[in-house]
């Protein structure tokens, strides 16, 4: 059976200040929401995949996020630690309508 894709509007792309983010919860999981300096945008867990730091804290630049805790670099598009680290934490599909950001955070 196919799985509807249940997006959640987050707020709007102004809401996040560019190369920046915004914390949104979906159920016992915190969702980062990225904005890069040219407005893409991406959304990872809120979880470095080292020792769980806070990526949302972290500095915003060329489509990646460094972890503010050990400095571990983190692609926006795949969730996946760069460089000699490894690792990788969960990444969401994002849409945008009407400046709106949609988070895909689970299925119907």
């Amino acid at each position: 059976m196919h799985q509807m894709i249940k997006w959640t509007a987050v707020g709007s792309i102004d809401d996040i200040p560019r190369q920046g983010a915004r914390c949104v919860k979906a159920g016992d999981t915190k969702v980062a929401v990225f904005r890069t300096a040219d407005d893409r945008i991406f959304a990872l867990e809120d979880r470095c995949p080292h020792k769980n730091g806070p990526l949302s804290q972290g500095i915003v630049h060329a489509g990646r996020v460094t972890c503010p805790l050990h400095n571990w670099v983190i692609s926006l598009e795949t969730g996946r630690a760069e460089g000699a680290d490894e690792g990788q934490t969960n990444s969401y599909p994002v849409k945008i309508e009407d400046q709106t950001i949609y988070v895909a955070l689970g299925a119907i």
